[in-house]
């Protein structure tokens, strides 16, 4: 079981990294070392390849197996990392922001997301990229023991996201993805994407369609067109097909990106310590940020639908741990540092400050690893910065009020605090040991927690400044400060005490270590996850691993009010124009089920006119108050003047539609009106759901 790829930069000291095979950009070639030829036939084989394999797979309804295989193709080709699972992140991360930077060319050709030619170009470039290079395929098949914990994180939180849509349908399991409006405001974004053929900012009036104007241009929008191009590959084909097994797909997308997010953050941490992060010290630190992944709030924020801030997070994660220790050539640094900044800013823009900071330390505090490289270097970073401003910049030509966007009021998830401030203190007192301190990764790390803590500290005091108490976006901001916290765990676990010393044999010694990191798995689960192994857990109190935010949903307790048949009763075969649905008396379930059935029947962008239906309309349900009834009635008729043709209105209760549709005659409103057409809503419709 070998370790990790040795330490490039040990400040002034630093050792020369082992000389690879490189481009104009890459690593320098010793003297005398003899470089692979340029073959051409190599080259023309590989262009074929890299279309006729897109080509059959797609054919043959195999075309989920794309991404896979492009990351093994990026992996394969760099030279970064001691360890397979080490290389295919990073070459994951390069794929990611290769994808959102081609996007703005698959935006505007005429082929969209296609997956063949999508995927065609991708591998063509890989191709010429590694031929240039003179770049023979390679993959380091060497494993660590504490791969078993980075993946475990994974699995782990994998099983208990898809635990409770075990054994439904497609219909069914829309009432855990409709747990909140902001979960319809993503989805649409990603419909409209599908919708257009590329960004929604590239296809502004195209995507009103979908979407709420102006959140085509002011949104950032980069998860969703990630996800929208994975489902072209995995449905192998550009049309989404029927919208309920598209919201079905959306919805395992997040789930995966989620249990990714948990265990990139043990990635990071370990990458961050390095090669001299080994033995019990190593599954200590994997081990309790795995712990604390598994018990953290911060599954809030895929149960109120914070799609994109949860996946930028993962981006953040990412970049971070490149940018602290990059380990790898000069070329794969741009590339990876490049994909970085792209994927964080399209993700979810304010992150992009974070990842620009972390970027410009390591630039600074490994300058002697570019020397001679600069002017490749500050090239990477104009083209970097211009493709990564992109959207931002154009946001700012929509209706955007960035001051008044800043402070906005809105639902958030809060950072652990004690994660945030005890991991950021404990990082921070990790990076000015003298065993850190004197190594360009400590450097960098320091750097990026001081930075880190600049621009939350600015934040805050602007928003008290300015509304005198921290706001929605400020809870959003921490988040990348627990994210740091966390991976900063890797420098800890680098001062501790060295390897296990039980025996001078080399067998006992390594049980002994076995055994040591065994104890040290089952501490970091009881200290914090709340796992209790059984003991303290009576019929009055269960173990805090119960009431923790994961294992509540793994039991269902996020299900929405949507319900079973939720999905099948907002689909109406054969009504085509607007659709509002009043399903109880309540107006926020009003509001869900008519947005809900808007983006099942691809006419998103009719909540422009109906969005304000909360909190005005709050009938359709068995005997609504007479004053409700009556303002919720002449509201319904302001909202009908603004759709561009005559809805159809659906109530749960036939008396209460029969009234409605006689009401909004004698006023003039032309509205066709339906009562539980299907015989679908019964008691699902009213149940509630935590935080609903």
């Amino acid at each position: 079981m070998s370790t990790a790829q040795p330490e490039l930069t040990r400040g002034a000291r630093s050792r020369p990294q082992p000389a690879e095979p490189a481009g104009p950009v890459g690593p320098r070639i010793r003297s005398g070392a003899r470089q692979p030829r340029r073959n051409p036939l190599h080259l023309a084989l590989a262009l074929l390849l890299s279309w006729l394999v897109p080509a059959g797979l797609v054919a043959v309804h195999l075309g989920v197996l794309l991404l896979p295989l492009l990351v093994l193709a990026v992996a394969v080709v760099i030279r970064t990392g001691g360890v397979l699972l080490d290389r295919l992140v990073i070459a994951g991360l390069i794929v990611a922001g290769s994808v959102l930077t081609l996007g703005l060319v698959y935006s505007l050709w005429p082929w969209g997301l296609a997956p063949v030619p999508t995927t065609g170009v991708m591998f063509s470039l890989i191709s010429v990229g590694g031929w240039l290079a003179r770049r023979r395929p390679r993959l380091p098949l060497r494993f660590r023991g504490s791969d078993l914990l980075v993946l475990g994180t994974v699995a782990v939180v994998g099983r208990y996201l898809v635990h409770p849509l075990m054994g439904e349908t497609a219909a069914e399991r829309v009432a855990l993805f409709a747990t909140s409006e902001d979960r319809l405001a993503h989805f649409s974004f990603f419909s409209g994407i599908q919708g257009v053929g590329g960004f929604n900012f590239l296809h502004q009036e195209a995507a009103k369609a979908y979407l709420i104007p102006p959140s085509e241009v002011t949104y950032p929008q980069g998860s969703h067109f990630l996800l929208a191009w994975v489902d072209a590959l995995v449905h192998s084909s550009a049309d989404p097909g029927a919208m309920v097994y598209t919201v079905n797909r959306y919805f395992l997308y997040l789930l995966v990106c989620y249990a990714l997010f948990c265990g990139g953050l043990v990635w990071a941490a370990r990458w961050i310590g390095g090669p001299r992060l080994r033995g019990w010290r190593c599954t200590a630190v994997c081990a309790t940020v795995g712990a604390i992944m598994l018990a953290t709030n911060y599954l809030d924020l895929l149960a109120h639908g914070f799609d994109s801030t949860f996946i930028g997070l993962f981006f953040v994660t990412l970049t971070l741990a490149v940018a602290v220790r990059p380990a790898m050539g000069v070329g794969e640094f741009l590339l990876a540092g490049a994909a970085g900044m792209v994927t964080v800013t399209y993700a979810y823009n304010i992150y992009g400050a974070f990842a620009g900071v972390a970027l410009f330390g390591a630039l600074v505090v490994h300058r002697r690893k570019f020397a001679g490289r600069w002017v490749w270097v500050l090239a990477a970073l104009v083209v970097t910065l211009g493709v990564a401003a992109l959207p931002s910049a154009l946001s700012l030509t929509g209706d955007l009020d960035v001051a008044s966007a800043s402070n906005m009021n809105g639902p958030s998830v809060s950072a652990d605090n004690s994660v945030l401030i005890g991991g950021g203190l404990l990082g921070l007192l990790a990076a000015v040991m003298p065993r850190n301190r004197r190594t360009a990764t400590g450097q960098a790390h320091l750097a990026v927690l001081l930075g880190t803590g600049a621009l939350l500290s600015a934040f805050a005091l602007y928003q008290l400044h300015t509304i005198q108490r921290y706001s929605y976006y400020f809870h959003k901001m921490t988040a990348v400060g627990v994210v740091v916290s966390l991976v900063s765990l890797g420098a800890v676990g680098v001062v501790l005490q060295g390897q296990y010393r039980g025996s001078a044999r080399t067998l006992p010694r390594r049980a002994g270590e076995l055994v040591v990191s065994v104890l040290t798995v089952a501490t970091a689960l009881s200290l914090f996850a709340g796992v209790q192994w059984g003991f303290l857990s009576t019929e009055d109190k269960r173990a805090d691993w119960y009431a923790n935010p994961l294992v509540a949903w793994g039991r269902g307790e996020w299900r929405s009010d949507m319900g079973p048949k939720g999905a099948e009763a907002l689909q109406l075969p054969g009504v085509t124009g607007p659709v509002v649905f009043l399903v109880a008396n309540d107006d926020y379930k009003n509001l869900k089920a008519t947005w809900l059935a808007a983006l099942l029947n691809r006419r998103g962008g009719d909540m422009a006119a109906l969005y304000d239906m909360h909190p005005h309309i709050g009938i359709g349900g068995p005997s609504p108050k007479e004053e409700d009834y009556r303002k919720s009635v002449g509201k319904l008729k302001e909202f009908i003047a603004k759709l561009p043709a005559a809805p159809t209105i659906v109530t749960a209760d036939r008396s209460v539609g029969d009234r409605i549709k006689h009401d909004l005659a004698a006023q003039g409103v032309k509205v066709t009106v339906l009562s539980d057409p299907q015989n679908l809503w019964t008691e699902p419709w009213k149940r509630t759901f935590p935080g609903g």
